[in-house]
């Protein structure tokens, strides 16, 4: 208490800390009921995609190797197939996905690897993963929610995180899917209109973010339009998605090597839009 004290924070404590733990214990305790039957066909259509993907990956190696084997991996692509080495590690070849994405344009196989690993994940994180959290009497999973772990204040997640199930590409949101309301009853998805994008306006006295917030425009897009030098109604979606990066961001302190690694770009331009 007397550090709580020293810093202020004695009544965000007692208003909101405290009230917050019965919110999160309700949660945990009710937990999240989950269509087992629906995960399981899904791990079954992810492992059929799987096989297919294996059998052309074979096909374009010109023989069976462990694609999961970073060394096998690097030997065929490498050494065999001979595309061009990116970076290299103590054990040998380096096949992260930076690499790989470096290599798209070398060989077609590049893209069937990225896929194969995209689908394993989901199945090995996401339907295998779930499973054993799955309650065998209230058919629920009881996730742990934690207010003292983030670094930015956050709610988070664990055992397991429920907060990471992936949204962005179709397969991802069949995990989604398997999460049901009770008969009768909605999820319902709420959220704050960009808040901490508010703040910062409101802090930093931004012209441009307050105009856009003021003339009720997608804060996103207006940064996407003026990052990328495009007229607003021509940003794209992916245009829309990087700017958003930016500007979050800019409010949780990323470095242009965060940034690089959440678009996917080369450092020097991550630096160049992170400026």
């Amino acid at each position: 208490m007397k550090e709580l004290e020293k810093i202020g924070a004695t009544e965000l404590f007692y208003e909101i800390d405290m009230p917050t733990v019965e919110v999160l214990s309700d949660m945990q305790w009710n937990g999240m009921y989950v269509d087992k039957e629906e995960l399981e066909n899904f791990g079954k259509e992810l492992t059929k995609q799987l096989e297919l993907l294996t059998k052309d990956i074979y096909e374009m190696a010109g023989e069976e190797f462990n694609i999961n084997s970073t060394k096998q991996l690097g030997e065929i692509l490498f050494e065999k197939m001979k595309l061009p080495v990116i970076k290299k590690t103590k054990s040998g070849y380096s096949t992260d996905v930076d690499v790989l994405e470096k290599l798209k344009r070398e060989d077609p196989i590049i893209d069937k690897i990225l896929d194969y690993r995209q689908l394993m994940k989901l199945n090995s994180t996401y339907v295998e993963g779930l499973k054993p959290y799955i309650n065998p009497k209230t058919k629920r999973i009881h996730s742990f929610f934690h207010q003292t772990i983030t670094a930015t204040g956050r709610i988070s997640s664990t055992e397991p995180n429920l907060q990471n199930i992936p949204t962005r590409f179709e397969l991802g949101k069949r995990v989604r899917k398997v999460f049901e309301p009770e008969e009768g009853k909605v999820y319902i998805d709420a959220d704050y209109s960009q808040i901490e994008l508010r703040v910062l306006a409101h802090v930093s006295n931004d012209e441009h973010m307050i105009q856009a917030f003021k003339n009720g425009q997608d804060i996103h897009k207006q940064a996407a339009s003026k990052v990328f030098k495009t007229p607003i109604e021509e940003v794209t979606k992916e245009q829309r998605s990087d700017a958003k990066a930016v500007n979050f961001g800019i409010v949780y302190g990323i470095s242009d090597f965060g940034l690089k690694e959440q678009l996917r770009y080369y450092k020097k331009k991550s630096k160049t839009i992170y400026r």
